[in-house]
């Protein structure tokens, strides 16, 4: 239920921050059991309600970040019996003597180690977030042409695989094409003879992308219903 209300609110409310509207996601998701009252629940969203929403979760998640790194900043000096280096005079101090305690190199080396710790963090929060982003895409899509010829589908899909989209306004553009094109497709069917009938369950497709099924049901409907005959003597 969470991925189909994060598309929601993705469709609802694009250019919005893909991780607040998860989280937000995840929020609505305990409150609704069918898809119809996931649509009721973002429907009553307002972009002032959302925006706000993520405002304030993002406040929390960097005061989150900053306490976890000054909390490890602080274990790295005591580890190391660290005193902050007290404002520089302005005469330049001298060469410390061979041996001693340098103030500026200890300081140096913990914010090199606390910069070492955080940076793979981050870089597997990036990855999550990425990943994410690419599953919600790809469902939107395969929802988009799930009506569509098999044939055609694993040739979007397939396709999709090497792409990628600067921003969510980009993909829903890509989106909004793709949909144009899949009601090209279906006029296309329909103009050959299947829009006044109960659509056909597409088969297999043959080597010119079109299922066994649909060439059998465009080939009766071009043949004559019968051949007018005399009477047997």
């Amino acid at each position: 239920m969470k991925d189909k209300i994060l598309a929601l609110l993705l469709a609802a409310f694009a250019g919005v921050r893909k991780d607040g509207l998860s989280v937000l996601a995840g929020s609505l998701a305990m409150q609704a059991n069918t898809e119809d009252e996931a649509k009721e629940l973002v429907g009553k969203l307002t972009a002032e309600q959302v925006n706000s929403f993520v405002t304030d979760w993002r406040k929390d998640a960097d005061a989150e970040i900053s306490r976890s790194n000054s909390t490890y900043e602080q274990g790295l000096k005591k580890k190391y019996d660290f005193v902050e280096k007290k404002p520089e005079n302005p005469a330049p101090d001298p060469a410390p003597a061979p041996g001693a305690f340098d103030a500026a190199a200890m300081q140096k080396a913990i914010a090199d180690a606390v910069k070492a710790a955080v940076e793979p963090l981050q870089a597997k929060i990036t990855g999550f977030e990425t990943v994410g982003i690419s599953t919600t895409r790809k469902e939107q899509l395969a929802e988009a042409i799930k009506d569509t010829p098999k044939s055609y589908q694993d040739s979007i899909l397939s396709a999709f695989g090497n792409m990628s989209f600067t921003d969510d306004a980009a993909f829903q553009g890509y989106l909004d094409t793709t949909k144009q094109n899949v009601a090209a497709l279906t006029q296309e069917l329909a103009d050959q003879g299947l829009g006044g009938h109960q659509k056909p369950t597409f088969g297999s497709a043959n080597s010119e992308g079109v299922s066994s099924a649909v060439a059998d049901y465009i080939k009766t409907k071009a043949e004559p219903s019968g051949a007018f005959v005399g009477k047997e003597v």
